[in-house]
């Protein structure tokens, strides 16, 4: 008999970050069936918009919320409507981020003698410091305003997205990599720091799944996978993306305060295998 992995959400008031993606909306969507409230924050507040009425057609209560998680303002004017409007939050789950072309260089390698448009030393710093902190600084401020409604209650947690990327860098995305890199890292010292106040902090490392920002990246305009397509489902053992049904399991076990009570601090790669692949 085939049954489906569930946790208990009634009444429990989830804050998603980043809720008008792909990933994330899809999170959205699972625990809302779990009997969650959610809140869909973005700063694309259609987006949300679209995932809080899928959610609520279905049953479910989810409302959406326009909020720059760069802007600590922002987050608290938004944090205040929620517990206005839904209650204390219960679970936190860092979601916004992303990478930027003007932090991507074109080439993989630093060939002697190759000109390229746009190679390490030809970075914008801004596009640089606008990736790190958007990933960064976009989960650090929202857990600074969140995590206190969390002091002293029962079952409530944190989840941040990090990234294959922070286990091994991949090419041409040096600041993406390295603020995901900053993620895990602060994904245990959140661990540590909030754990004698009650509140778990853990984290999922997607491995590659097709998303809005990364599609154009991954297929060409007819549809056909790119050269970078083929380099990631070759290093990938299992040959193939995710899908993001694929993440329920693990982000459902996390934020289950009866089956992982003793479990924070931990990063769990959801990876088809990439992180163990040496490539040979």
């Amino acid at each position: 008999m085939n049954t489906k992995f569930d946790i208990d959400l009634t009444n429990k008031v989830v804050v998603i970050t980043g809720a008008g993606g792909v990933i994330c909306g899809a999170i959205a969507r699972e625990l809302a069936a779990s009997a969650a409230k959610i809140a869909l924050l973005d700063l694309n507040k259609p987006a949300a918009d679209l995932v809080a009425d899928d959610i609520n057609a279905s049953g479910g209560c989810a409302v959406a919320y326009e909020c720059n998680v760069l802007d600590k303002q922002s987050i608290q004017t938004v944090h205040d409507k929620i517990v206005s409007e839904l209650g204390l939050c219960d679970i936190l789950i860092n979601g916004a981020g992303g990478n930027n072309p003007r932090a991507t260089t074109d080439n993989e390698f630093c060939v002697l003698g190759e000109q390229v448009d746009k190679d390490f030393f030809a970075l914008d710093e801004k596009g640089v410091s606008f990736v790190f902190d958007l990933n960064f600084i976009g989960t650090f401020l929202p857990t600074q305003v969140f995590a206190k409604d969390m002091l002293a209650r029962k079952g409530c947690s944190i989840l941040n997205i990090s990234s294959m990327n922070a286990y091994t860098p991949l090419t041409k995305i040096p600041a993406y990599s390295a603020a995901k890199a900053g993620i895990s890292n602060f994904t245990q010292w959140l661990a540590v720091h909030f754990a004698k106040a009650g509140i778990r902090v853990n984290a999922i490392a997607p491995g590659f799944f097709v998303t809005n920002q990364n599609r154009a990246l991954l297929f060409d305009k007819d549809g056909n996978p790119t050269a970078r397509t083929n380099k990631i489902l070759n290093a990938t053992p299992m040959g193939r993306f995710g899908e993001v049904e694929e993440l329920f399991g693990a982000t459902k076990l996390l934020l289950s305060e009866h089956e992982a009570s003793f479990i924070t601090g931990v990063v769990i790669p959801i990876d088809g295998g990439f992180s163990a692949y040496s490539g040979v």
